[in-house]
């Protein structure tokens, strides 16, 4: 039986092996750290629209919201309510260029086992919190513990898997994010009638994922490649043999082997991204990243009660419409773990633009001809809302949202993998942190406006993915330097001398 069979174009390998018990069991801890990071961007929202929370730390917000003729749009338009949530994203982009050194010289697996232990302190901050320095400082040690969990899950995600599965098993990162923003979403329901602190319960059941993660880790293996770029190539491929259950390993392990010779060449990752050969996968993992921010998605996540609120539900129906759309993120981003290996990246990231340009257009001419300063939609409008915005999440949850972070794990050579998705990783957090902290005050200026500015790029976006995104499905992750080659716009920077050094992976 041949090891590697050659197909898309005859360049490109695919290796012998499968999904594995031992496989699924690793994802599904390693993708708890997906669950934390969607549980903070889902529990900020729903905490920073309690009253009680209010009333302690932000008590100027707290009376302009109880004032009926207050600007619907501008009643939450406070920096530093803004500043508790956005903090954490500006921390997470300072500690994954921290994260990317130590998951090159330590590993993934321990990375994200730092990661866990930086959840648990910032938890203990937060729920604790008796002044906004506290709250504040809290957010910025989760900050650390986001940074390098988002450096180090897609990674290992990625590494670990077989090609032809590499999507759906890195989408598990995306499906537990989904799974912590709708957990979130449930507990700010009950936690909101539990006086006065159903805030702190919020905040430190946080906790909870943070410690199964951390002795979840401890039972669960280094990825091959991690492995063998530190030297221990035999643990590496004892380890390899493993996971893809058949001992017929050599050809892939020899793939491993010389993108990692190939990597130790390489004496300074950072300073290899900036030549030419390696612009195609930097700009792609940055602009998606870019991009996947710019949906809008996060101003919704992240506010969602609060943007429920404002047309028109009251406290406790805009939570739970919030736990409504978290449950259609969770369904709709298992429809990409089916689809991704099937239909392909590209074909999900284009329907979806469609899908999310429309919604966003529509809830924003319903805004904008309907939602006054003062007073609210009717209760159809409302729930219309309510539905185009159900929309506009899944078709976030079945594209921008797992392939943002499956893409750029994906398309980096070995030599700059944990250096290009540094950069990925700080994109995405500075995005997340430009939105958390200007949305209710774009909210309050541009008004039903907001929405429009969100459609405007998702067609940006669409463009984008349309000209310049290769499909990368089926492809070994350690092979992917051939998509450049035969793509219409980036073959132009595989230079002939870059040519020959990418010879030495194959």
């Amino acid at each position: 039986m041949p090891a590697v069979v050659v197909s898309n174009g005859g360049d490109v390998p695919h290796f012998e092996g499968k999904i594995t018990f031992y496989v699924i069991l690793c994802v599904i801890i390693a993708a708890f750290g997906g669950f934390l990071f969607g549980y903070d961007i889902g529990i900020s929202g729903g905490v920073t629209s309690m009253d009680d929370f209010l009333k302690a730390f932000f008590p100027e917000v707290y009376e302009r919201k109880q004032h009926v003729q207050e600007d619907n749009y501008c009643k939450y338009d406070d920096e530093f309510l803004q500043l508790f949530t956005s903090s954490l994203y500006i921390a997470a982009l300072i500690a994954s260029f921290a994260a990317s050194r130590v998951c090159t010289v330590l590993g993934r697996k321990p990375t994200m086992q730092i990661a866990s232990i930086f959840f648990i302190i910032g938890v203990a901050l937060q729920a604790g919190g008796t002044n906004i320095l506290m709250l504040v400082f809290g957010r910025i040690i989760l900050g650390f513990g986001v940074g390098f969990a988002n450096q180090a899950v897609p990674l290992f995600l990625s590494e670990l898997a077989p090609a032809k599965m590499r999507g759906a098993l890195n989408i598990c990162f995306q499906l537990f994010i989904t799974f912590g923003i709708l957990m979130a979403g449930i507990i700010n329901y009950f936690t909101s009638n539990v006086h006065p602190h159903g805030w702190r319960i919020s905040l430190g059941l946080a906790g909870v994922p943070a410690l199964f993660l951390l002795l979840g880790s401890l039972s669960i293996c280094e990825t091959p490649t991690s492995l063998i770029a530190q030297g221990k190539n035999e643990e590496g491929k004892a380890i390899l043999v493993k996971i893809r259950g058949t001992d017929n390993v050599q050809p892939e392990y020899e793939s491993i082997v010389a993108a990692c010779e190939a990597a130790r060449l390489v004496k300074d990752p950072f300073k290899k991204l900036m030549k030419p050969s390696s612009r195609p996968p930097l700009v792609i993992a940055i602009l998606l990243q870019i991009f996947q921010q710019f949906t809008g998605i996060n101003a919704i996540m992240f506010y969602a009660p609060v943007l429920f609120q404002t047309v028109g539900f009251g406290s406790n129906a805009a939570l739970l419409s919030t736990v409504i759309t978290g449950l259609v993120n969770v369904v709709s981003t298992g429809v990409s773990i089916y689809a991704v290996d099937r239909a392909g990246r590209k074909v999900l990231l284009l329907e979806s633009c469609v899908q999310m340009f429309i919604t966003q257009v529509v809830i924003g001419a319903i805004l904008l001809i309907d939602l006054k300063p003062t007073g609210a939609l009717n209760g159809k409008e409302a729930w219309v809302v309510v539905i185009l915005v159900c929309v506009y999440v899944m078709a976030f949850a079945w594209s921008w949202g797992p392939l943002g972070w499956l893409i750029p794990s994906e398309i980096f050579p070995l030599e700059t993998r944990t250096a290009g998705y540094a950069f990925a990783v700080s994109s995405n957090m500075l995005c997340t942190f430009l939105i958390a902290q200007a949305f209710l005050s774009m909210l309050c200026h541009m008004k039903a406006g907001i929405f429009f500015f969100f459609a405007g790029w998702i067609l940006v976006m669409g463009l984008f993915a349309l000209l310049f995104i290769p499909e990368t499905k089926g492809i070994p992750i350690d092979s992917m330097f051939e998509i450049w080659k035969q793509h219409w716009f980036w073959k132009r920077f595989m230079t002939e001398d870059e040519d020959e050094d990418d010879k030495v992976h194959q």
